[in-house]
């Protein structure tokens, strides 16, 4: 796929930080400007800085446009450059840009009339003191050997074969995933087909600032082929027939306030090229530069970076899933950023009895919201290695990308629903959603459950879009629209166990549907379009 060229600034050299006296060290800050006063982009001109693709996200959605998704104003970043700051990236969304400068031009920046401030009032990164991480807290726990059909148990534990089986596999649906790096990624054979079919839609290294993410860390190629692998007998993604853009945020030699600044760039790219899910194995709370570690009390979805650039993302559109966290054993114990987000799906691990495993992090989030929301197989789950061998690995990293990939087949088969929609049906679908706790949240979700009648005639109580009869039936119904025209509008018939029967588009107002060939039973016909839909049951008897 052939990418739109957009309005974001992106530096074409490495950063070098010279070993001098802190007046003419440079280092990165990020930069709040106050407005977007005369700006030269416009809310009704959007494809001046977003894909078409991103456009049809929004309108699908009946979202609109506003000037926060406005980018920076180029002038402002004119007058940064020439007080000899280097504008490395901008984010439409906080309306700030990330500056390499030393001290003195950043005292000078500052003094600029339309710069409201510094959104951390130091660093970000602390090139002086920076030191080798320890490890990274959504890395790999561990490997073992494994057997043949090893993704069996995680992918029928949450309803995934049932979706395959009703021909749901990602196809059209596109992924952002967020990670530290996809080692290898193009040279794996079970990862083949997403090259060869041209469903790799993009790729960008936020930390190196380049194209290439082949080349660093491995765990982003783990947490993809949970979505996107394809070796029969052996391993299948959730999601194996998605598109995948592919994003490096996380730099996993150290751990600094800048990567959630990357998390940010990296959520705005990717809603910019139109991504339908990101899923980001990624969280933060403890930096090697102590002074800037968060407390439990900012796990609060508004405080962080992270959870806000997560929520902004929430807002455009896009169903982000996220890990939990792995630190259920350690001091820490709580989700990380940003899992702690409002309108994201937190995802915290089981093992393959369905039993919470102890290093999955824990809620509530700081403001005692239920989190994580769910939770799926992460022990010993079953991934692809960088050399391109199956195996096992432990950690809410993998747990995280295996729902991602169900969460897109689910949309795929329900078109109509909002990003909101979508994340509430999955809740729903929860094995404990009336019952929710600080480790599973609502449970284990399942695809079947999500399209349920229980689940699904919550939604619509008072259905005035269109009235069935006769209902019951012996043979037909038919169906009348309350609409005065026909707006790219579907049905859908599904049996009582949430099996979709039938899908098709509807080309008038009223219209009969044969019922002769199904037995007598309860059913659930859905008519709906891009911005509305409903449910009534439907009876047939003998």
């Amino acid at each position: 796929m052939k990418l739109i060229i957009l309005s974001v600034f992106f530096a074409l050299s490495f950063l070098v930080h010279p070993s001098v006296n802190a007046q003419t060290l440079s280092a990165k800050y990020l930069l709040v400007f106050k407005d977007k006063s005369n700006s030269p982009y416009s809310v009704s001109q959007p494809l001046a800085y977003l894909s078409q693709r991103s456009v049809n996200r929004r309108q699908k959605q009946n979202i609109a446009l506003t000037t926060k998704d406005l980018p920076v104003n180029p002038a402002y970043i004119g007058e940064v450059k020439k007080k000899g700051a280097k504008v490395i990236y901008t984010s439409r969304w906080m309306n700030a840009a990330l500056i390499e400068c030393t001290p003195t031009v950043l005292t000078s920046v500052l003094q600029l009339s339309f710069v409201k401030g510094l959104e951390i009032n130091t660093s970000i990164d602390n090139p002086s003191t920076r030191t080798a991480r320890k490890t990274t807290k959504f890395e790999s726990l561990g490997t073992e050997a494994l057997s043949y059909g090893l993704s069996k148990t995680q992918i029928e534990m949450i309803g995934a074969d049932k979706m395959h089986d009703q021909g749901f596999h990602g196809e059209g649906m596109m992924i952002g995933v967020l990670d530290a790096g996809f080692n290898n990624a193009n040279n794996i054979a079970a990862l083949k087909p997403l090259f060869d079919e041209k469903r790799i839609v993009g790729t960008y290294d936020f930390v190196k600032n380049e194209k290439n993410v082949y080349e660093d860390d491995s765990h982003g190629t783990e947490v993809l082929s949970c979505m996107g692998a394809y070796l029969d007998g052996q391993l299948i993604g959730t999601a194996y027939k998605a598109s995948f853009l592919l994003l490096r945020s996380e730099d996993a030699a150290s751990e600094y306030l800048i990567e959630e600044a990357n998390w940010l760039f990296a959520a705005e790219y990717a809603d910019s090229i139109g991504v339908d899910l990101i899923n980001s194995s990624l969280g933060y709370s403890e930096f090697d530069d102590a002074s800037t570690s968060h407390k439990y009390a900012d796990m609060n979805g508004k405080t962080t970076i992270a959870a806000r650039a997560a929520s902004w993302a929430a807002s455009v559109g896009i169903v982000c899933v996220i890990s939990a966290g792995n630190e259920g054993n350690a001091a820490w114990r709580y989700i990380a950023t940003p899992a702690d987000a409002d309108s994201v799906i937190t995802v915290g691990a089981v093992d393959a009895l369905k039993s919470y495993v102890s290093f999955s992090s824990i809620g509530p989030s700081a403001d005692g919201r239920v989190k994580p929301d769910l939770a799926v197989m992460g022990r010993s789950a079953a991934i692809i290695t960088p050399n391109g061998n199956v195996s096992t690995s432990d950690g809410t990293s993998f747990s995280s990308p295996i729902l991602c990939g169900m969460v897109a087949g689910f949309w795929q088969a329900n078109p109509t629903l909002t990003a909101m929609t979508v994340i509430d049906r999955m809740r729903k679908s929860g094995s404990q959603y009336q019952t929710p706790d600080t480790r599973l949240g609502y449970g284990i979700p399942d695809f079947t459950r999500a399209n349920s009648p229980t689940v699904l005639s919550t939604e619509n109580e008072n259905n005035q879009l269109f009235n069935v009869y006769p209902n019951p039936t012996t043979s037909e119904i038919t169906i009348q629209l309350n609409d005065k025209k026909v707006n790219n509008y579907f049905t859908s018939l599904m049996d009582i166990s949430g099996k979709t029967l039938l899908y098709q588009p509807i080309n008038s107002l009223s219209f009969k549907l044969s019922l002769i060939h199904l037995n007598a039973g309860t059913y659930f016909l859905r008519i709906g379009n891009e911005r509305k839909s409903a449910l009534v049951k439907v009876l047939k008897i003998e």
